[in-house]
């Protein structure tokens, strides 16, 4: 029985690699009948754009249609299903709303079956979702205290953690944690505090039961030549996309470190500046997807 699951599984994800096929073939020998389709403006950037998602349709394609065992590739559709419905939420502004509409309804739909598959493909294959381990450091001009009273409020996170929406404390040395997860959705866990030292570490990791399984630690030193404080940071948290997603979000520039280097980046900015420098181009501060639709941008209204 599970060899024959195995099977259809595997089979399933090879069907969406030829639908990654036709699609990525389509898009780039039509680019302009696939914008006026989907209802996107026929701007000088819709034209880029769906080629470089033809392009990753094709790569989609080669992950799934060549490889032994292509059910964990599925994973780097899904990323790409998120990134498609982005972009399509941003066109809902356009005078071809129902168009957007349509195309919006039917990359839902592929995401469904996608996920579908990968969590199947998950549960066949744990050994294939290895735990991530993070480590990135940052120096920030101000007491080693007062950097670690920031960070030990962890409700601060939030303001310089791109990815989170919420923490609140909790009694007894726990917190409810929200973070954005893929598809505009959030996922939710409790963590607890199980190291604190004042002024030099603190360490928490999630409670038993959580989606996904996380815990961290960051050290605070002061910096050589009197220059502040040096922060490290340490994460250790479980990839739902296993090896697959993990290789896909390198080649979308939205590999995990690279997340905890911008959040320390970010950090530095608030605890030097107060605030989070942004722009009209780029509001929510520095990801790494939106540096393919850079444009000239002024200061935030």
């Amino acid at each position: 029985m599970s060899d024959r699951y195995d099977r259809t599984t595997n089979r399933l994800a090879r069907g969406l690699g030829w639908a990654s096929l036709g699609l990525g073939v389509t898009q780039l020998a039509a680019p302009k009948a696939v914008i006026r389709l989907s209802g996107l403006e026929d701007s000088a950037s819709a034209r880029p754009m769906v080629l470089l998602v033809g392009m990753r349709e094709l790569l989609h394609a080669a992950f799934l249609l060549g490889s032994r065992r292509p059910a964990p590739w599925v994973w780097t559709r899904v990323a790409g299903d998120a990134l498609d419905l982005s972009l399509l939420r941003r066109a809902m502004a356009t005078r071809r709303r129902r168009r957007v509409a349509f195309a919006t309804a039917a990359v839902a739909g592929v995401t469904a079956v996608d996920l579908y598959v990968g969590i199947r493909a998950n549960r066949l294959h744990p050994q294939a979702v290895p735990a991530m381990r993070l480590h990135a450091a940052i120096t920030v001009h101000r007491p080693r205290e007062e950097a670690y009273r920031f960070w030990h409020d962890f409700e601060n996170l939030p303001r310089f953690m791109a990815h989170l929406e919420s923490v609140h404390v909790i009694a007894g040395g726990y917190s409810h944690w929200s973070a954005k997860g893929p598809l505009n959705t959030t996922i939710s866990w409790d963590a607890e505090l199980v190291e604190d030292r004042p002024g030099e570490l603190i360490a928490w990791r999630s409670a038993k039961g959580s989606v996904v399984p996380n815990r961290g630690m960051v050290r605070f030193a002061d910096a050589p030549g009197g220059r502040g404080t040096e922060v490290r940071v340490a994460l250790e948290f479980d990839s739902p996309g296993g090896r697959a997603g993990l290789a896909f979000a390198r080649l979308l520039g939205e590999h995990p470190e690279q997340q905890v280097r911008d959040d320390l980046r970010r950090f530095k900015q608030v605890m030097e500046t107060g605030e989070v420098v942004r722009s009209e181009g780029s509001p929510e501060g520095v990801r790494a997807l939106r540096q393919a639709m850079q444009r000239p941008a002024q200061p935030v209204k």
